[in-house]
């Protein structure tokens, strides 16, 4: 019975984060889970006019097209002493599958990894509702994979302080909170399965 009940929590656990994992929607609400939090995202007319533009203060990420909102979402910044940095940037790597290549945590998935300066990227990671990272971008995996659909090698990347768009969409992001949400179990993290795509299509027209 232990045994079972040990297994439980352990699928419970591995449901959460798989749906969003560690490291907006497009409409309101209250706070998200980990297990109902959703993303729409809008397939570019033109993908080589999609834009990503990030506000620290809010922790919110808009990917635009000229002045069309194609994803608005919340992610997780740098903490005081490792902030991510503000500027212009463009997106020169991309890795769907890549991991962390440090103790401690080696091999820890970094899924959908958009690398916008040396060692700064938007990745899959376990999103806090206040700045908790050490300098990357960390997104829900149903934010991450849209958001590595909707780039590519080049997109520009603006990092401010606030933008503009905080008062024009951010009330169309929902609020998440995976400060919480527990670790699966560590097989599960090395499987060549975690980085498995979110269910449905990643774009909508």
């Amino acid at each position: 019975m232990r045994i079972l009940s040990r297994l439980a929590v352990a699928l419970v656990a591995f449901g959460s984060a798989v749906l969003l994992s560690s490291c907006g929607t497009m409409g309101g609400g209250g706070t998200a889970s980990s297990s109902n939090y959703h993303v729409i995202a809008h397939r570019p007319h033109d993908p080589s006019k999609v834009e990503v533009k990030l506000s620290l203060a809010t922790q919110n990420v808009y990917v635009m097209e000229g002045d069309r909102l194609l994803m608005a979402a919340k992610t997780n910044v740098g903490k005081p002493g490792a902030a991510t940095p503000t500027g212009d940037f463009h997106i020169y790597n991309k890795d769907k599958t890549r991991r962390r290549q440090s103790e401690p945590d080696r091999g820890y998935p970094m899924a959908y990894w958009c690398e916008f300066a040396p060692a700064y990227g938007f990745h899959e990671g376990f999103v806090h509702p206040y700045p908790h990272t050490h300098g990357c971008v960390r997104m829900h995996r149903e934010a991450a994979a849209r958001l590595f659909a909707l780039t590519r090698i080049g997109t520009p990347v603006h990092i401010r302080q606030s933008l503009p768009e905080d008062s024009e969409y951010g009330k169309q992001v929902t609020p998440l909170d995976q400060s919480k949400d527990p670790d699966p179990p560590r097989s599960v993290l090395l499987s060549p399965s975690w980085f498995k795509d979110p269910p449905g299509p990643l774009l909508v027209d």
